[in-house]
């Protein structure tokens, strides 16, 4: 992991102010955690909530005291029918109604710290997962968790997984150039992998936009994973007036992911395209891979060969959609409609690019980083349409698809 001591002090305080409901995230000492954690579920209503009733009361009270925006309520209201026709829907283990209000409740409780400026969390350039006094990392995994169907997802190229593992323990790293299709793509490759490879689970790195680190109701989950923070060429213009600023903060965390890279042993998830999945197949009407954008699989190029450790790009294919459909088009305004369903996911990771041969006899430099980005999508591609087949014809699959992992009741 990149040097912590920078990270903690690059980190804001969390809280101060709060509303009566929102318990307290300001930093501990590991050695009170336990302590800090019952002081929390002792000081918020939402911890004991376990019917669907009970939350929607303590929301609505919150809004009469002005402490929940009204806007609110609809906006859970409509996300907790869906999540719960998910979650019913699975037949899971611990699929019950208890379970749905529980983990819509920690939901709630987190959002509103978000919507609360004197308790909302600001993202550095490098951002560490959150495991104390509140532990975000289980917080999103428990969410999605059961919006998995796990009898049918799939992971591909298992001996890949491991050739990855080894390159990392080596000190190497490794830059997976991923199709992004949805907000639960995180958890998705956490839980896919989280049984056979945990560290690759927990440590990964993402490359976040925007959204994930403004959006409230995307916060509470981005704060569980490891990130780096960059404003993405599709927002960058959406407000003129911040548009220097967001260049600035991309510059200090492009600083902030070189000297990660140089300490070695780091595994980055980047989406080179932008954004999530909006292309649609014509035959099937399924979401696919968007194009990536040249630069950004440039960036990741130059970057892993300025550093001291040896780096590897890899293609990585991910399909996630039918849990989390992503709107049809980008929207500028945050806080977009929310659809879950209860359907399987998979990863599937490809053979590391061999930039050398790919980019021979090329001098031109934006056809260089025009051909390098092309390869890295036709290979992405292929991965994800074998995977997709995988899953909707698992009698038909490889040997190089497999299921190392299991479905887990539902509650922790």
């Amino acid at each position: 992991m990149a040097n912590k001591a920078a990270a903690v002090a690059n980190r804001p305080a969390i809280a101060a102010r709060r509303p009566a409901f929102a318990p307290s995230l300001s930093a501990r000492s590991p050695k009170v955690a336990t302590t800090a954690r019952a002081a929390e579920a002792q000081a918020s209503p939402f911890s004991a909530v376990d019917s669907e009733e009970a939350l929607f009361a303590i929301l609505k009270a919150g809004a009469g005291s002005g402490q929940v925006p009204p806007r609110l309520i609809g906006a859970v209201s409509e996300l907790y029918t869906n999540y719960k026709a998910a979650i019913m829907g699975s037949g899971l283990e611990g699929a019950d109604e208890a379970f749905v209000a529980r983990v819509m409740a920690s939901v709630c409780e987190r959002v509103l710290m978000q919507l609360n400026p004197a308790a909302a969390y600001t993202f550095p350039s490098f951002h560490e997962r959150i495991l104390e006094p509140y532990n975000y990392y289980n917080f999103g995994q428990r969410y999605i968790r059961g919006l998995i169907d796990f009898t049918t997802s799939m992971l591909g190229n298992e001996a890949g997984f491991k050739e990855v593992e080894q390159q990392l323990k080596n000190g190497e790293n490794v830059v997976l150039l991923a199709n992004h299709q949805t907000e639960a793509d995180p958890a998705v490759f956490a839980l896919l992998l989280e049984a056979a490879f945990p560290d690759l689970a927990t440590d990964v790195i993402y490359v976040a936009g925007d959204r994930v680190v403004t959006d409230p109701l995307c916060k509470p989950f981005s704060m569980g994973r490891n990130l780096f923070c960059v404003h993405s060429k599709k927002h960058m213009g959406d407000d003129p007036e911040v548009k220097a600023e967001k260049m600035a903060t991309n510059r200090k965390t492009l600083r902030a992911m070189q000297n990660a890279l140089n300490e070695g042993g780091k595994l980055l998830w980047i989406a080179p395209s932008g954004g999530r999945d909006r292309a649609v197949d014509e035959k099937s009407g399924e979401n696919i891979p968007d194009p990536f954008d040249p630069s950004a699989v440039e960036l990741m190029r130059a970057l892993i060969t300025k550093a001291k450790p040896a780096g590897h790009l890899r293609p990585f294919a991910m399909y996630s959609y039918k849990i989390m459909p992503p709107p049809k088009v980008v929207e500028q305004d945050i806080g977009e409609e929310r659809l879950v369903f209860h359907a399987p996911v998979g990863i599937s990771l490809g053979e590391e690019l061999d930039v050398e041969s790919i980019l021979a006899g090329i001098e031109d430099k934006e056809e260089r980083q025009k051909r390098l980005a092309e390869a890295a999508f036709q290979q992405t591609t292929d991965e994800y349409y074998q995977l997709v087949d995988a899953i909707f014809n698992p009698e038909k699959k490889s040997d190089r698809f497999s299921q190392p992992f299991a479905s887990r009741p539902l509650k922790f």
